[in-house]
């Protein structure tokens, strides 16, 4: 299987590159086929400007968004890791999804008014990092919300189906035995989905 790791933090020593790390070592130990893209190291521009929008009409795609539809067009899997950054996704992967998950790319509308989705037939994966309890998160609603925004109003919206969304609550305040047990924890969903 071909898998499209998306990954958004900007710091190379943090938790989220450990998360990286234990994703790529335990697919390619599964033999996996495994493409990064590593946002902030792309320095991806994020903003959807006119001219991306006078190009699209044109039928005149920008380079750079080229590239990243390909990369999703061949994956099978595309694993998402990022923290969470105000109850929602870093910038700069929410300006991946408006430039990359185009109209006419990621989904369409048929002559009867319905979307068609685009991308149906792909699976993805999200292990996302938080400051908050996940049990906090989980009391007031924000979990079930922020899986609502991602899994359903983007991934399901252009046909992609989750396998699995993690959350790890209070990485930057657990102690090194709890961050260890998150990892194993990333090993074991990974293992289950493609061992």
């Amino acid at each position: 299987m071909k898998h499209l790791v998306i990954y958004a933090h900007p710091n190379p020593q943090s938790f989220n590159h450990a998360i990286l790390e234990k994703v790529v070592q335990k697919l390619e130990d599964h033999g996996e086929e495994v493409i990064v893209r590593d946002l902030y190291a792309l320095n991806f521009k994020p903003v959807l400007s006119g001219s991306d929008f006078t190009a699209f009409q044109s039928g005149h795609t920008p380079k750079d968004i080229q590239e990243e539809q390909e990369h999703v067009k061949q994956a099978d899997v595309i694993t998402f890791i990022y923290p969470i950054w105000w109850t929602g996704l870093p910038a700069i992967l929410k300006g991946y999804i408006d430039r990359v998950f185009a109209y006419g790319f990621a989904y369409a509308v048929n002559e009867q008014g319905g979307y068609e989705k685009l991308l149906a037939g792909k699976k993805a994966v999200l292990f996302n990092t938080m400051g908050h309890p996940e049990d906090y998160y989980e009391e007031i609603g924000m979990i079930e919300a922020m899986k609502q925004t991602s899994d359903n109003g983007i991934l399901d919206f252009v046909g992609i189906e989750t396998m699995e969304h993690k959350f790890f609550g209070s990485v930057p305040s657990v102690d090194d035995a709890a961050r260890k047990q998150m990892l194993v924890d990333v090993e074991n969903i990974i293992a289950t989905l493609f061992g």
